[in-house]
C-alpha cells in the first residue's frame, strides 16, 4: 500500500464536522485503492487562540512541510476579531508554504439545481486558476494620519513577473491536460490598470506560442462577470490575478449549487498543497448536523487527484454524483438528510466505485 502523512487542521465553526465526513469518505476508498492514509490533526483556530493567544505558533509550519497535503476545514470565530485567523493563519500559509496556485474548479453536479435558467453540467464545468501569494494580499501599503479627518489609506498590489509566469505556466498545461475545450482566459482589467494588467497580459501572450494547440482570449474581470452568469459554457480554464480570482470563485460557486459544494486547492506543485471547502465556517451551524459536507469530500476528492491517485479520486466523485441525486437540496438544512447521512452515502458509493 502507498502511504500518505495528511495534516489537517478541522478548524472553526462546522469545519470539524465536514472534516469528520471527508476522512470518512477517504477510509472509505483507502483500502480498494491500495492507499494508506496517516492522519495528524492540528488544533489552529479561534478556540486556541481564545484560550492561548496563539494563532499559529513557529514551529508548527516546518512541520507541515514535511506531510504530502494538508487537509482543512474552515477557519473563522464568532468571537475573534475578522482578519486575526485569516491572515494569521489562511495566508500565512499560503505565503510560507509558497501555495502559489489558487484552484476552483467550478462544475455544476447533475441533478444539482443551478440560478441559471437553461443550463446544465454540460454548460457550467470550468476551472479558475487564481494567483495566490501576490497582488493586493501581499500586504503592501499602509496608513497614514490613522483615525483622523485626514487619513490616507494605501493597498498596493505587487505583480512580479516570476510570480506572473508560474500562475501562467500551470493554466497553460492544465488547459491542456482538461482536455475539453484547450481555451485559456486572461482574466484582467487592461483598460484601467495599466501596469499590473499589462504585466499579465504581455505575459500571457509571450508564453501563449510555447502551447500552440491552446486557444488563447482575454476578458475585462467586469465583463467575465456578465459571461459567467450568461454563458457559462465559453469557459473552459481561467487565470487571473489574486483579487479578481477571489471575487469570480465566489460568483463560480453560486452559480454551480452554492457554496454546500464548492471546493479549492492551495497549490504549490513543488511542495505541500492545502484543500479545503471555500464556504467558511458557517458557526449558526455549529453541532446541529446541517451543513453540506460535499464540499469538503470534493476537497478531499482534490487532494488525490493532484497526489496522482486517479483512480481513488474518480471513485470520489463517482460517490458524490451519486448521492447528490439523492438530496433534496444543496442548502444546510433543506438537504433532507444530515451531515452525517450525507458523508455516509458518499462513503458506500465511492468505496463501490473503487
Amino acid at each position: 500500500m502507498k502511504t500518505y502523512n495528511i495534516a489537517v487542521i478541522p478548524g472553526d465553526g462546522t469545519g470539524p464536522e465536514v472534516v469528520a465526513e471527508g476522512l470518512k469518505v477517504l477510509h472509505a476508498v483507502a483500502g480498494p485503492a491500495g492507499l494508506k492514509f496517516d492522519f495528524v490533526t492540528y488544533d489552529l483556530g479561534g478556540e486556541r487562540f481564545l484560550a492561548t493567544g496563539e494563532v499559529l505558533p513557529d514551529s508548527v509550519v516546518p512541520e507541515l512541510r514535511r506531510f504530502s497535503a494538508i487537509y482543512l476545514g474552515a477557519i473563522g470565530h464568532p468571537d475573534v476579531k475578522p482578519g486575526i485567523l485569516e491572515k494569521g493563519i489562511l495566508l500565512r500559509l499560503r505565503f510560507e508554504l509558497d501555495q502559489y496556485i489558487n484552484l476552483r474548479p467550478v462544475v455544476l453536479y447533475p441533478g444539482v439545481d443551478t440560478i441559471l435558467k437553461d443550463k446544465g453540467p454540460d454548460d457550467i464545468n470550468f476551472v479558475v486558476v487564481r494567483e495566490n501569494t501576490e497582488g493586493l494580499y501581499a500586504g503592501a501599503g499602509g496608513n497614514l494620519k490613522y483615525g483622523t479627518p485626514d487619513e490616507v489609506a494605501v493597498q498596493e498590489s505587487i505583480n512580479t513577473r516570476k510570480g506572473v509566469d508560474r500562475c501562467l505556466k500551470f493554466a497553460f498545461a492544465l488547459a491542456q491536460k482538461r482536455n475539453r475545450g484547450k481555451k485559456l482566459t486572461l482574466v484582467a482589467k487592461t483598460n484601467v490598470l495599466t501596469y499590473a494588467s499589462d504585466l499579465w497580459e504581455r505575459a500571457f501572450y509571450a508564453m501563449a506560442h510555447q502551447y500552440a494547440d491552446v486557444t488563447t482570449d482575454y476578458a475585462h474581470v467586469d465583463a467575465t462577470c456578465m459571461w459567467m452568469v450568461k454563458n457559462p459554457e465559453w469557459f473552459d480554464v481561467l487565470v487571473t490575478d489574486n483579487m479578481f480570482g477571489d471575487i469570480i470563485t465566489d460568483l463560480g460557486a453560486i452559480i454551480q449549487g452554492g457554496m454546500g459544494v464548492a471546493a479549492g486547492g492551495n497549490l504549490n506543485p513543488e511542495g505541500v498543497s492545502m484543500f479545503e471547502p471555500i464556504g467558511g465556517s458557517a458557526p449558526k451551524y455549529t453541532g446541529l448536523k446541517k451543513v453540506n459536507p460535499i464540499a469538503a469530500i470534493a476537497a478531499a476528492q482534490m487532494m488525490l487527484e493532484t497526489l496522482g491517485e486517479a483512480k481513488a479520486a474518480a471513485a470520489i466523485d463517482a460517490g458524490i454524483k451519486k448521492t447528490v441525486l439523492q438530496m433534496k437540496s444543496m442548502a444546510a438544512g433543506q438537504m433532507g438528510l444530515d451531515t452525517t447521512q450525507v458523508g455516509d452515502l458518499v462513503a458506500k458509493h465511492a468505496a463501490e466505485a473503487v
